[in-house]
């Protein structure tokens, strides 16, 4: 008679933490929650790199800014570091990748790819500029206004029309729900979520604009469907109704709704507020200014792909990247994390370091000129396998943006001090909102 073969259980090492904050939790909560960049640039001076914390909403966390940890997490086994919990998912739905970790999330990712890389990308360069030629005509000359709402209608028209095709009654309903949903649910996602849902609270009024977009959607994914020329459709929603996973199963409406609302949120206010930065930077650097509007006369974008790559590094947008950590202990450099820790890259701090960036606080777009960043310490974008899957969208549309806007209006300088940093929740504005003058270009 056989022996049944003997388990062995994960041996669950002794937890080996890096130093931690020297502040009441109580304070240091608050700190963070109130002023969150601040605290996490204190945080770096006072304990180093690699710290560890009790946060808001994450618990016991492990916030890293050095180059070589940064590259260990991202390059860990998903099977080892989950997404973080909680996640965008709480507000995006359990269809949205961010809800998926191991083989559903690879295989979901698999399915989300294709529009968003090479030919299918360069298919939606002319809705970039129909949009921003549509939004940049109302402009004021001489007056000076802050261009982070027109940003943000630029972007949200460009991913509308990515996403569903053809206008509609619809999409005009959309255009007016979701900058209302982006706005709140920025605000919300970074506090705890109630136990039970409240109708006169925030959160309620949330989960409202939550169903009323899942009605708009359902009636667009039926429109679709019923679609005689659904196969030669190129734009989002159809390549998911066409798309199946390895088995051969589609992706339910659920999935898709939850998808498309995250292609919404985070390719919409991520992208305007980019661009917001960019504006903002490029009025305060004539050099810099003048040498892209030479550039737009031209076919070349190389300065001006490393001015959005220098945007990103000196005023990111998102400031932290997450993970948890779900084996028993993880070992990270010298240190060993207790499962249940997340584990946090604060980006910022990664592109403000020395070491990586010579004078980081300088904005110098040369630093990126015919050279590409590096991997792990230039990560606007997250990185491993839950790097944002819309950024080479997300490059093409700023890059279009940029040279529509340049070809037809000249922007004026200023000697005015930059902007300070404005907090939506989950993305880092211009405070004034990247305000310019501009004139248009004879």
């Amino acid at each position: 008679m056989s022996q049944a073969p003997t388990v062995v259980a994960p041996i669950r090492a002794e937890p080996k933490l890096p130093p931690s904050q020297g502040v009441p939790n109580t304070l240091f909560s608050l700190a963070f929650m109130v002023a969150r960049r601040p605290t996490t640039d204190w945080l770096t001076r006072r304990y180093g790199r690699c710290v560890t914390v009790r946060i808001p909403v994450f618990g016991n966390t492990v916030v890293v800014s050095d180059p070589a940890l940064t590259k260990q997490i991202f390059t860990s086994s998903p099977d080892v570091l989950y997404n973080i919990q909680p996640n965008l998912s709480r507000l995006l739905g359990p269809g949205s990748v961010f809800a998926l970790d191991g083989a559903e999330h690879r295989a979901r990712r698999k399915l989300l790819t294709p529009p968003f890389h090479g030919k299918s990308i360069r298919a939606y360069e002319q809705i970039v500029v129909e949009e921003t030629l549509r939004e940049i005509e109302s402009w004021p000359q001489g007056t000076e206004f802050a261009t982070l709402e027109p940003m943000m209608h630029i972007t949200l028209n460009i991913i509308l029309r990515a996403i569903f095709g053809a206008d509609g009654l619809e999409l005009q309903r959309l255009r007016a729900l979701i900058p209302k949903w982006v706005t709140l649910g920025s605000r919300l996602a970074v506090l705890p979520s109630p136990k039970r849902e409240m109708p006169w609270t925030p959160w309620g009024r949330l989960v409202q604009y939550r169903r009323e977009y899942e009605g708009l959607v359902d009636t667009l994914i039926s429109r679709a469907q019923s679609d005689p020329n659904l196969e030669d459709r190129t734009d989002v929603l159809s390549l998911f109704l066409r798309s199946t996973y390895d088995d051969g199963s589609p992706m339910t409406r659920g999935e898709i709704g939850d998808e498309l609302l995250t292609l919404l949120a985070a390719g919409h206010e991520t992208t305007a507020s980019t661009l917001a930065w960019a504006f903002e930077r490029i009025s305060r650097h004539p050099e810099v200014l003048s040498r892209l509007v030479a550039e737009a006369d031209t076919e070349d974008n190389s300065y001006r792909q490393a001015t959005i790559l220098e945007v990103q590094r000196n005023r990111t947008v998102i400031d932290f990247s997450g993970r948890h950590v779900q084996v028993p202990s993880y070992e990270l450099g010298e240190w060993m994390v207790p499962q249940g820790y997340s584990v946090m890259v604060s980006l910022c701090q990664l592109h403000e370091n020395p070491e990586m960036f010579e004078d980081p606080e300088r904005f110098d777009p040369l630093r990126f000129l015919d050279t590409r960043p590096n991997t792990f310490a230039w990560v606007p974008f997250g990185g491993g396998t839950r790097r944002c899957i819309g950024a080479a969208f997300a490059n093409m549309e700023m890059d279009v943006v940029l040279r529509t806007v340049l070809r037809h209006f000249t922007i004026a300088t200023t000697t005015a001090p930059g902007e300070k940093w404005h907090s939506r929740g989950v993305a880092f504005t211009p405070k004034k909102g990247g305000r310019v003058i501009v004139h248009r270009r004879a």
